[in-house]
């Protein structure tokens, strides 16, 4: 078969990112996102609750850990940001993607600062964990477009439809 855009898409890079098919990068979002989720409610529940500085801890704590874990999913998905072909449709939306990504993982870098000095609720904190998290939801959008509409790191359907066929 021809090697075009979409089909170079499709497959990985190298075999760190994940095998053809099976890509890391989506998985390991998951944790980045959970944890900074996690880190707006536990702000929020600081500001309600009876005891802010185990909620403003815990904080803290997701905050720090979402970013950690987000400079980690970035490594896998830059990998597979190199098998698009620049010019395309689906390389200007992962570049919007990243861009909105690199965005949020300041923004929550900047929350994760501001909870560093203080065991107190931060009014910042949860201003930037909320402004995050929508640059976040953005950015999630655009990477299901390119997943699901685009075919990016998704198998070929010849190889799709096999399942698809009675047994």
């Amino acid at each position: 078969m021809t090697d075009t855009p979409l089909r170079r898409a499709k497959r990985p890079a190298t075999p760190i990112a994940g095998p053809y098919g099976h890509p890391f990068h989506p998985m390991l979002v998951t944790v980045p996102i959970g944890a900074w989720l996690m880190a707006v409610i536990f702000d929020i529940v600081a500001f309600a609750g009876d005891d802010p500085a185990a909620f403003t801890t815990g904080a803290r704590w997701l905050y720090g850990l979402g970013v950690l874990a987000a400079v980690v999913a970035a490594v896998f998905g830059l990998l597979d940001y190199t098998r698009l072909t620049p010019g395309t449709r689906a390389r200007k939306i992962a570049t919007t993607h990243l861009v909105l990504n690199l965005t949020a993982v300041v923004i929550f870098t900047a929350a994760w600062a501001v909870h560093l000095g203080s065991d107190d609720p931060s009014a910042l904190g949860l201003v930037l964990g909320i402004i995050g998290l929508l640059g976040l939801g953005v950015s999630g959008f655009l990477g299901g477009e390119l997943v699901y509409r685009h075919g990016v790191r998704v198998a070929d359907e010849t190889d799709q439809a096999g399942a698809h066929e009675s047994a």
